[in-house]
């Protein structure tokens, strides 16, 4: 991440700056006090109903104006998006862990194109901060913990360095000693027997991860949320190591080659790109004349289709035209 403040998020977002005037402005109403560290902005605490907020395009401008106190991280993502449904908790356990110097805003951006849209995002999960109201590019797709929890680290130092200091206070945070805190949703008990591919996970090996969520199946072959959570780490552990670049430029380079067009369509799938995987996958198998490679391209389907949900539309009309091509 970038030590300057970016007026616009790259790759052509829509310029949010207009929010930083009014979200620069003082409790008192002088603009620029935020900016320039004057000791009202530097001690500011604003009550918030939690640290973690969803956030809607009617709600936005209201949020926006609290990235004159803290950063606030916005989490796009979307219910069909597995590898959302890893970096979500990621995300809300360090932002509870800054106690206050982050706000973190969920968008839903099926219900929010408004917002999908202004922040151009391309893929899910894009995770973008405000600060002082002009967007901060983080990252895109499921990353490790380490590497959020330094994105976060930067993204305090960057908010810093431009007078954005305060703090916001919510009942979900660690109160003070002798105080009563508000009880706050109970986080589900992760199971014995999942422990250590969970945290295995949470560590980035994803080949340990895929070892220990196949070693539970061996036990216990109808564990769906095993199956589910495999089919996942295995797509991040095929993606691992590799950039966005060098798995595109290589598929460009060999359009028949069926490995570097699998791997395409996993980029795709962790990205939110979902009908983009799937067609590619369908157009691969009915041009391929080869067994081999038509039984690797139909079993990494069944697998994107698991990755994606098998309730999903996407998944049952793509899952329709492999049928009509086997038959």
């Amino acid at each position: 991440m970038t030590q300057q403040m970016p007026a616009r998020i790259p790759g052509g977002g829509v310029d949010l700056s207009h929010l930083a005037a009014r979200g620069q402005a003082a409790p008192g109403g002088q603009p620029g006090a935020a900016a320039a560290g004057q000791p009202q902005a530097a001690a500011q605490t604003v009550d918030v109903p939690s640290l973690v907020l969803d956030v809607t395009d009617a709600t936005f401008e209201q949020i926006a104006q609290l990235s004159s106190v803290v950063p606030v991280v916005f989490d796009l993502w979307a219910e069909w998006c597995q590898p959302c449904k890893t970096l979500s908790p990621v995300i809300e356990k360090i932002t509870r862990e800054l106690d206050g110097r982050v706000l973190l805003a969920k968008v839903d951006v099926d219900a929010n194109p408004g917002l999908a849209q202004a922040f151009q995002a391309q893929s899910i999960p894009t995770v973008v901060a405000l600060v002082a109201g002009r967007p901060v590019p983080l990252f895109q797709g499921a990353v490790p913990e380490a590497q959020v929890r330094e994105f976060f680290v930067q993204l305090v130092q960057l908010a810093e360095q431009h007078g954005v200091v305060g703090r916001v206070s919510a009942p979900d945070q660690g109160g003070v000693e002798g105080e009563q805190t508000p009880a706050g949703p109970v986080e589900p008990e992760i199971p014995e027997a999942h422990r250590a591919a969970v945290e295995a996970a949470e560590r980035g090996d994803y080949a340990a991860a895929v070892a220990e969520w196949e070693a539970v199946l061996a036990k216990a072959p109808a564990d769906a949320e095993a199956r589910a959570a495999l089919v996942q780490m295995r797509l991040l552990q095929r993606l691992q190591g590799l950039t966005v670049d060098e798995i595109r430029s290589a598929a460009a380079a060999a359009p028949r080659d069926v490995a570097a067009q699998m791997r395409v369509a996993d980029l795709d799938v962790s990205g939110g790109h979902v009908e983009d995987a799937f067609l590619r996958l369908l157009e691969l198998f009915a041009e391929s004349a080869e067994s081999d490679d038509r039984a690797a391209i139909r079993e990494r389907l069944l697998e994107l289709f698991e990755v994606v949900g098998i309730a999903d539309p996407r998944v049952a009309a793509a899952r329709g035209r492999l049928a009509s091509l086997l038959y």
